[in-house]
């Protein structure tokens, strides 16, 4: 299968989708940093990372079996749902299914919080199923839609070990105030999951031309 990765990050997917099931990938990343990580993950392997905008996935010649997209959504912004799940949908054969894997909130927002949005995730926005739902209209069906939100709790919580137990070795390139802000981030996120006020939303969509689908749990 052919494999559109939209915002792929450091790699990870991409290396595993084609090591473990020989999938053909393409990435799609504005990141120059990661970029130049995942290609070297990656090297050797059917992938092909781009480093552009996610809307020029949109000018590949050939439609792809899957597409993927794994917290990229969030920093997308609400003015342009639309336009990425129209992109994405342009892009999937018929018979295809696409991924959108996005942290969400339970209220509907247009902005986002201003600490965050200066110190961690300048333009992120979460969505609201709301929003989604708008933005999914007439172009998706939603084959499923699992919410696996108290996961990420001890997801942040186990990047909160990793990052207290190796910080005599970052101490000498970061000072105390970018140990202050990360522990804050990472452990008022982990608390924000735990009481239920952000989720994570793992979403299967089809065109409407898959006869059935199974979730995957």
């Amino acid at each position: 299968m052919r494999l559109l990765d939209l915002g792929g990050g450091f790699g990870s997917l991409a290396h595993f989708a084609a090591t473990e099931y020989g999938c053909e990938v393409v990435s799609y990343n504005i990141s120059r940093e990661q970029v130049a990580y995942a290609r070297q993950l990656c090297d050797g392997l059917p992938v092909r990372i781009e480093e552009k905008d996610y809307r020029l996935a949109a000018d590949e010649p050939e439609p792809f079996d899957r597409i993927v997209s794994v917290g990229f959504f969030e920093h997308v912004g609400h003015r342009n749902y639309k336009t990425f799940l129209k992109l994405a949908r342009g892009c999937l054969k018929d018979g295809g299914l696409f991924l959108l894997h996005t942290i969400g909130g339970n209220q509907t927002r247009t902005s986002t919080d201003a600490w965050i949005d200066k110190y961690i995730f300048p333009g992120g926005m979460l969505p609201s199923t709301t929003q989604l739902s708008a933005a999914m209209e007439g172009c998706w069906v939603v084959e499923d839609w699992h919410n696996f939100g108290p996961d990420y709790d001890r997801t942040l919580m186990a990047w909160w070990r990793n990052f207290e137990r190796g910080w005599p070795k970052l101490r000498s390139t970061y000072d105390d105030r970018f140990y202050r802000m990360w522990k804050y981030y990472l452990l008022s996120s982990a608390g924000a999951f735990r009481a239920r006020s952000l989720q994570l939303w793992q979403i299967v969509l089809s065109k409407g031309d898959v006869p059935s689908y199974r979730s995957v749990r």
